[in-house]
């Protein structure tokens, strides 16, 4: 394989966030020859703003996404569904020229600090993501529930199923990079 290029994006924006471990932790499992965490901090979508052209870093996003090998995301759980700050970022890419996410591989994870880890979280972003026609994998989930208290001092996942079902959705990412 040539050299890879992985996107990570979570879906909160608190600086000791669980979701932005484990796409940390994701990149280090994959092993890309460079990875870029996103940043999510972008005002809130805006038909009016939107008039006055893309913001810089809605732009920087999708040029992150349609830049890199493969995109990882990982989202809390807001209700039971993805948090605010996601769904914003997805808003805003679909109105950026190019279609970013168009048939790139992405894996989707959540960690959550309740003990479901985020399933429903994953079922919307499926949803939220199915119009942008990426090769979005299908499993294996890998749902962190407990909060930092799933992670060591390292930042690795503690939880053997966990850092297995992490381990093989890395693999099959990687794999479907040169499909």
């Amino acid at each position: 394989m040539s050299q890879t290029t992985l996107l990570g994006i979570s879906g909160s924006l608190r600086g000791a966030s669980i979701n932005s471990l484990l796409v940390r932790e994701a990149a280090r499992v994959f092993e890309p020859d460079s990875f870029v965490q996103a940043n999510l901090r972008l005002p809130l979508f805006d038909g009016d703003l939107e008039k006055e052209g893309i913001p810089a870093e809605v732009q920087l996003l999708a040029d992150q996404i349609t830049a890199a090998d493969a995109v990882v995301i990982s989202g809390p759980e807001y209700n039971k569904s993805l948090s605010g700050v996601l769904k914003n970022a997805l808003d805003w890419v679909s109105r950026t020229k190019g279609r970013p996410f168009r048939d790139k591989p992405v894996a989707i994870m959540s960690a959550t600090s309740g003990t479901s880890g985020g399933l429903m979280t994953q079922a919307a972003l499926r949803l939220a993501l199915y119009s942008f026609r990426p090769r979005l994998l299908q499993g294996p989930a890998v749902l962190v529930g407990g909060g930092a208290k799933a992670f060591d001092d390292q930042g690795h996942l503690t939880g053997t199923r966990e850092a297995e079902a992490l381990a093989e959705l890395m693999a099959d990412l990687k794999r479907e990079i040169t499909r």
